[in-house]
């Protein structure tokens, strides 16, 4: 068994790899920073092959899926992202255009020449990290609201698109709010509502895309806020959500 984890170097990623480890499965870990892959390797009980990789370029992640191709993977998953904020007239433009690519290009592209493998063998499990900020519109974020739109509804198409071809591959999208990762760092955001812990959405995430579930939303705040979400006209929505994302910055 070989799971192959993006973004596998800090936050849900790296735990992700420790429970898949503990659990058999050999692994492929990709992320830019080669010591934190190391690091995590050292402190792994099954086989684990790293590799250094930007998924904000284009031609990585084709090379990428060369380089593990014939590894006979089991399991994907398209953790790695990053998120810029502000409002959309000042921020950095060749910033948002990395992190589409990385949201969205490299999740399309590894998506689609890991499902054709998988669907020939007619098994395997994917999984698209996406976001709560997946269901509404994020003013002061809204790029990465909007990319995270685009993983969950490419997801979910391709989902009943394997329902109806009776394949018995599996594809689910993660779906969580605040988590206690090095997101907020990298956005340079505070989050406003308390975040999960990494490990416990790892966990969680796993066990819900083993059951078949298509999209996993952690804790019982998420679950609640999608659910009344939908009851809101859309305007009050996005005062709400512009509410929130100014909290971030610490100004009321």
């Amino acid at each position: 068994m070989k799971a192959f984890i993006t973004g596998a170097s800090s936050g849900m990623g790296r735990d992700m790899a420790k429970i898949l480890s503990d659990m058999g499965y050999d692994l492929i870990l990709v992320a830019r920073r080669r010591d934190r892959l190391e690091q995590l390797k050292e402190s792994l009980k099954t086989d684990v092959r790293i590799i250094c990789a930007d998924l904000s370029v284009e031609s990585a992640c084709f090379e990428l899926y060369e380089q593990v191709r014939d590894e006979n993977i089991d399991i994907l998953i398209n953790n790695a992202g990053l998120g810029v904020f502000g409002a959309f007239d000042m921020t950095d433009l060749q910033k948002e255009l990395r992190m589409i690519d990385t949201n969205i290009r490299a999740v399309h592209i590894l998506t689609k020449l890991f499902l054709k493998d998988f669907k020939a063998k007619d098994a395997g499990y994917i999984m698209n990290v996406a976001s709560s900020a997946a269901f509404q519109p994020g003013p002061l974020l809204s790029s990465y609201y909007a990319s995270k739109a685009y993983v969950l509804r490419l997801t979910e198409a391709i989902y009943e698109e394997l329902r109806r071809s009776g394949s018995k591959v599996h594809i689910c999208a993660l779906c969580p709010g605040p988590v206690h990762t090095e997101f907020d760092a990298v956005a340079d955001v505070k989050f406003s509502v308390k975040g999960l812990e990494s490990r416990y959405v790892a966990e969680y995430a796993l066990r819900m895309m083993f059951e078949n579930k298509l999209v996993i939303v952690p804790g019982a705040l998420m679950k609640c806020t999608r659910f009344f979400g939908r009851f809101l006209p859309e305007k009050q929505m996005l005062r709400i959500a512009y509410h929130m994302q100014k909290r971030k910055t610490g100004e009321k």
